[in-house]
Formats: C-alpha cells, structure tokens, sequence
C-alpha cells in the first residue's frame, strides 16, 4: 500500500454474518461468531496499513428487537476479548469502546472496562468497538450532560466533546459490508465528511484484498469538505 493515502480513521459496520451462516446452513451464532473473530484480523491489516483509528459497528441500539436468543449470544461474543486480550496488548492494539454500559450484563460490561484497563497504554492502533452504540442515543446523553454541565456556550466542539468518541478524529473511510447502501445510525456526526464504500462481501468473509480495494476507492476520491478546489 505504499504511495497510497491511508485513512486515519476506518470505520466498518460489520453486516451479514447471519446471511453468511445461512449460506452454509449453519445456525446465525456460527456467522456471529466467525464476524467476531475477524474483527482481530482486519484490526492487524489496518494497523499494519497505518490506520490509526479502527471503529466497528458490532451492536446497535436498535439490534435489542432481534430474538432473545440471538441476542443473548451477542452479548456473550465479548468474551474474545477476555480471552484473548494478551494478543492485543503484544499487538499494541488498545481496546476502547463506545455506545452503552447500562444495558449489557455486567459480565459483558465486565470485560469492556477490563480490556481498556489492560490495553490503555498500547500504541499501535485504537480498535473502537461500537457496542449497544446508535448516533441518536449517543447524542442525546451528551445532551443530558451538557444540560446537567449547564454549559451556555455550545459550540461544534462543544457537542463533539460530549460524545463517546470525544477522544477520537472524525471518520475517513465508512465501509459497509453486505451490500446494504445505509448507515444505519452508525457514527452519523463522526462520518459528516467521511468517504462511504459500500460493497456486497459479507462481513466474515471480509479480506486484505477487500480492505486493500477499498482504500484503492479511498484514494479516489476529491475530499472537498464543503469547498472548491481549483
């Protein structure tokens, strides 16, 4: 990837890993599972590549209307993390991640806050894992702690400062997999001025060669951002 511009920040949502495991007759927890584990995978490409920031979109504020089932196995996908989270460290990939902690079971919560607390000093790359995440909820708590903070003077940074990625560079590239074209109240503010690449790969099939090809579309596009270039 020499010569080519590598986005800071890479955010994936990380569709159709049930259509995935149907595909191959298998139950959706097998396409969940599987998507899961790529996460480490592509987290390695990325890092490797230069990205900086590696968000992935793993479950949203509106995924809690799937069946029980379904999602009690999602809650207890995490425990890769718990698992393993030496790798990460010795990859200097640290774990961070955004969305809610009041819903989860605490064993999932759990593991969140010991997988930051491990990897808080890594350098490499800042995997965000978007979990119990929506743009909308996300906004709306930072509305209630700005209106809690009392602050009067609200500026664009002032709201940006009261998201949960306040830490993080706005979104480069968006990539969605599966070949849906929405954003699925995925990192809305964070994208304003964000490249989208949409591309029909199911998430666990999801490769170097796909990451590579999306960076080649990154790296045509005219990043104007509202302006006129001459």
């Amino acid at each position: 990837m020499e010569n080519m511009k590598i986005p800071a920040h890479l955010a994936i949502i990380l569709d159709g890993n049930g259509r995935w495991a149907k595909k191959r007759n298998r139950e959706r927890s097998y396409g969940h599972k599987v998507g899961f584990e790529n996460i480490y995978k592509i987290a390695l490409l990325s890092r490797d590549a230069g990205v900086k920031v590696l968000s992935v979109y793993c479950f949203s504020t509106e995924n809690w209307s799937r069946p029980k089932g379904e999602v009690d196995y999602l809650m207890s996908l995490p425990l890769v993390f718990k698992k393993d989270i030496n790798s990460y460290v010795k990859e200097d990939i640290k774990v961070i991640h955004s969305g809610r902690l009041d819903r989860i079971p605490k064993t999932t919560k759990d593991i969140f806050e010991e997988s930051e607390e491990k990897t808080k000093d890594c350098k490499g790359l800042i995997l965000n894992i978007c979990f119990d995440y929506g743009s909308l909820d996300e906004l709306k708590r930072g509305i209630e702690k700005i209106i809690e903070n009392k602050v009067e003077d609200i500026k664009d940074d002032t709201i940006f400062s009261y998201l949960d990625t306040k830490n993080l560079p706005p979104v480069d590239l968006l990539i969605r997999c599966g070949g849906e074209r929405r954003l699925s109240n995925f990192l809305l503010l964070q994208s304003a001025y964000a490249e989208l690449y949409f591309i029909d790969v199911l998430w666990p099939d999801f490769s170097k060669e796909d990451l590579h090809e999306a960076f080649i579309e990154y790296n045509k596009r005219d990043r104007r951002y509202g302006g006129i270039k001459e």
